[in-house]
């Protein structure tokens, strides 16, 4: 997910760091745009190293003096369509004057005309500028065409008046976008251990059992679970991915290292969901060093540390949540899994329909609980997340009510 920040000329432009960083441990990448005035406030430097995204100042761009780069002439509509809400902090009166009447003459203000993102502005300015009929008037036009409007706060202004005209506070602020995004905070105050990846099982120095997990659906449970407000604890396997920059990660390669990092974060977690492919099996001895190949070879194998049964066993009120990868007889063995291991939900998938599952970014999954059965039709894993995260929650309503009863 994406968004772009515009950042206009106002003392408050300093306060707009720390609202990328926010969003950012919300696992929000943030493009910032900033107006000429702002560059007077805040170098674009600033903002380049936080975001790690270029950060545009102008709406032509020039490889050489006098020579445009024509790429440049129309980047607004590229990331007018690549962005999924466009967000102004500070929005000064000019700022908002423009964006009332349509006037287009920088990037900022022909991005806003150009996208078909929702909007959001966080006002700051002197309390008589807010209180220009001026700037009433042209906020009761964006608030008719949707635009939301984060309220400054009242207090000690920078030009030494006190009043309205105070940038919000930068969690008001953010928490207006990630509602403005359909994140809700319905996980505030929560601790969720999330398991990815695959495992390998070391067969000698250079080889290993492993399988065709790639991370992809515990990873997207990560980054949806940081956006509801919750505190993410990760362990994961090997993987290529990048993890969402505010999860607390915690590398490991084989299943027992998994369990060990689990086991030992448990306490500290209300909610524990289980996305990784553990391997089932493991070698009985691994090799010390490289094996040679002599013709036929027998490798004896153990079963690994059922990780999922233990946490079931050893958890006090957690919330568990386990996946099961099937290949046939789906439902019936999910079903069983559940009761076996005496977990709240189970999330299965049919791992042998192609183009979904192992190594791709869609899913089609089936959630189980003791209640319902949920199908979640083919989709993106951001979404399958979406939906894991919604009986979540629906279970610790339900655990709730019973303890009040």
């Amino acid at each position: 997910m994406k968004i772009a920040l515009g950042v206009t000329g106002g003392i408050a432009a300093y306060k707009s760091a720390e609202i990328v960083r926010l969003l950012q441990d919300r696992g929000i990448r943030v493009q910032v745009i900033m107006t000429r005035a702002a560059q007077e406030f805040v170098r674009p430097l600033t903002f380049a190293a936080l975001s790690g995204e270029k950060v545009i100042t102008s709406m032509f761009a020039s490889d050489e003096e006098h020579a445009p780069n024509i790429d440049s002439a129309i980047e607004h509509i590229a990331v007018a369509q690549s962005i999924d809400a466009l967000v102004v902090a500070p929005a000064t009166a000019d700022i908002l004057a423009h964006f009332a009447q349509g006037i287009a003459t920088d990037f900022l203000t022909t991005l806003y005309l150009a996208t078909t993102a929702p909007v959001v502005v966080a006002p700051a300015m002197n309390v008589n500028m807010w209180n220009h009929p001026a700037t009433q008037a042209n906020l009761e036009i964006l608030r008719k065409r949707g635009v939301k409007i984060v309220e400054p706060d009242t207090g000690y202004l920078a030009c030494g008046m006190t009043g309205a005209g105070r940038l919000a506070d930068n969690k008001a602020i953010v928490a207006a976008v990630l509602e403005t995004l359909g994140a809700s905070q319905d996980l505030s105050g929560e601790t969720v251990l999330i398991t990815a990846g695959p495992t390998r099982e070391k067969i000698d120095p250079v080889r290993y059992l492993t399988n065709r997990s790639s991370g992809r659906m515990g990873y997207a449970l990560a980054e949806a679970t940081l956006r509801r407000g919750a505190r993410v604890l990760l362990v994961s396997g090997p993987t290529a991915l990048t993890p969402p920059g505010a999860a607390e990660v915690t590398p490991v390669e084989s299943a027992e290292e998994m369990r060990r990092a689990v086991l030992k974060l448990l306490p500290q977690a209300s909610i524990v969901i289980k996305a990784a492919a553990v391997a089932d099996y493991r070698p009985k001895a691994t090799a010390e060093q490289k094996l040679k190949r002599k013709g036929p070879m027998t490798l004896e194998l153990e079963a690994t540390p059922d990780i999922l049964q233990e946490i079931a066993r050893k958890r006090s009120a957690q919330i568990v949540v386990g996946f099961a990868a099937e290949t046939e007889n789906v439902l019936e063995n999910a079903r069983q899994k559940l009761l076996a291991k005496n977990l709240d939900a189970i999330v299965v998938n049919d791992v042998s329909r192609e183009g979904v599952g192992f190594d791709s970014d869609r899913n089609a999954v089936t959630i189980i609980t003791r209640d319902e059965v949920v199908e979640i039709p083919e989709t993106t894993k951001q979404e399958v997340a979406q939906r894991v995260l919604d009986q979540v929650v629906k279970l610790r309503q339900q655990r709730k009510a019973t303890v009040k009863v």
